[in-house]
């Protein structure tokens, strides 16, 4: 047995030095593929030996979206697969207290549904005033770091106690052949929305370098401005909701207006004096944590990213969460139960969306191990998209290809500038056999021929270091 052992060793040395240079030349020529300037690093593992090849791991990078793999770990590991959000109605002789916890899940079509319970109870009158209890978050509704000239936008929606609908308004923008343009916003949307933005042909807009541009108040209102070369159909707009704790309370009004029933008080922010006392009348609650992480890495939700994150604060620290203690959470909580320290990792949100995030690749290296060795416990590989298949990899075009459609499950993560995906190469079972990471920013290609119909320099690189991982696993 001992000299059989010291043969298979023998062939596993054999292999390594054989594979690791020859993966090494690989990393390079894939590297070779990217402008002068970027920096990247990446790694590839195979997990059922300690196999590893690195390039330039010791540096610290943005993690981008790829950072909402440890917000799901800590997610799980904290909260547990029962968790869910409540919104809780109460009620006692003259007013109505909502109790909010950060639902990023929460629709109209809820609240409706509490109000209508309200109404089937205690009829269609309300005398004194409806408290909206957001107490259970604090501070910043953005984090640090986050780009200024996105937060008008949704997927930098700002994340609060009340989140309706995604903090997310769907708008329509027409160009208009006197040369000026209409805004159309459904009626339903309690915002206000104006455009002064031209109408103007695709060469007159490329010659003025004139851009559509969107200024959001704090009251929601929406101006446009700018260019928009001429269009048959509408161009779809999505804006980011201001301030949620406004929009919340218009269309409150406007569901009690719906609803048949009058309210002779005020809708207030804050938690009345009886609140403990209040009796309960209806609670919604969100799908259970699993559904909603799969959501999140699926679709790279930032909202739900950063509404686990707070929770995460107030659930560790029993007190309103928040984007600090949020993130000292989820490295506290890492630490305790899996041995990983990321106290040196730069986090300011749980989503990846700020400009500030910092990881050295070794963090996630770790991170992505204990992921693959305890997957019967976590069940997180499976919420993972696919190449080529689900979610945000469907249509990556590196992905796309057919010698890596369906053989990696990763999460990606983009910023301006940089192009990330962290994940694994799975057998034909779905089962992981190793993990690669790819950090690469700083990433600015000449724009001189984007005229044409080449493919750009970072697909070029995916597409070969992705078929380089994936030959790496299957010892080739």
């Amino acid at each position: 047995m001992h000299c059989l052992w010291r043969y298979l060793s023998s062939i596993f040395i054999l292999l390594y030095l054989f594979i690791v240079p020859h993966v090494w030349a690989d990393f390079e020529q894939a590297k070779a593929q990217l402008p002068t300037g970027t920096r990247s690093g990446l790694v590839s593992q195979l997990l059922n030996e300690q196999q590893t090849v690195n390039q330039y791991t010791d540096g610290y990078f943005p993690p981008a979206s790829t950072l909402k793999i440890i917000t799901a770990l800590a997610s799980q590991l904290e909260l547990g697969e029962q968790f869910r959000f409540t919104t809780e109605l109460r009620a006692d002789n003259h007013q109505l207290a909502l109790i909010f916890s950060g639902d990023p899940t929460l629709t109209t079509a809820n609240l409706r549904q509490l109000f209508s319970q309200y109404r089937s109870k205690h009829g269609r009158k309300i005398s004194g005033d409806i408290w909206l209890d957001i107490s259970q978050f604090s501070g910043y509704q953005r984090a640090v770091g986050w780009p200024w000239d996105s937060l008008g936008v949704c997927y930098s929606a700002p994340v609060s106690a009340v989140n309706l609908d995604g903090n997310c308004i769907q708008a329509s923008i027409y160009t208009q052949d006197n040369g000026s343009t209409r805004v159309y916003v459904p009626p339903h949307y309690p915002v206000h929305v104006s455009s002064e933005a031209k109408t103007v042909s695709q060469a007159l807009q490329q010659s003025l370098h004139c851009d559509l541009e969107l200024i959001a108040t704090p009251n929601n209102h929406y101006q446009l401005s700018g260019c928009l070369a001429e269009r048959e159909q509408p161009l779809p707009l999505r804006f980011a909701v201001q301030n949620p704790e406004l929009y919340a309370q218009r269309v409150i009004h406007q569901l009690l207006r719906q609803l048949g029933i009058h309210l002779e008080g005020d809708i207030k922010i804050g938690q009345p004096p009886e609140i403990q006392t209040m009796a309960s009348i209806a609670i919604h609650r969100s799908a259970a944590l699993p559904e909603l992480l799969k959501i999140m890495l699926q679709d790279s939700d930032n909202l739900i990213a950063d509404s686990l994150t707070k929770t995460l604060g107030q659930h560790f620290f029993l007190q309103p969460g928040s984007f600090a203690n949020g993130t000292e959470a989820m490295k506290q909580i890492i630490f305790a139960n899996t041995g990983i320290d990321l106290q040196d990792a730069q986090l300011v949100d749980g989503s990846g969306l700020s400009r500030n995030n910092r990881l050295r690749l070794e963090s996630m290296r770790q991170i992505l191990a204990y992921l693959a060795a305890h997957d019967q416990q976590l069940s997180l590989l499976n919420l993972l998209p696919t190449a080529g298949e689900s979610g945000t990899l469907l249509y990556r075009r590196s992905m796309r290809h057919s010698s890596v459609r369906g053989q990696l499950i990763a999460k990606s993560g983009s910023l301006y500038g940089t192009h990330n995906m962290v994940g694994f190469v799975v057998n034909e079972q779905g089962k992981p056999l190793s993990l690669f990471i790819q950090y690469v920013t700083d990433y600015f290609p000449s724009t001189a021929n984007a005229h044409l119909p080449i493919e750009p320099p970072i697909t070029q690189f995916e597409l070969r270091f992705y078929q380089d991982v994936i030959n790496m696993a299957h010892g080739q």
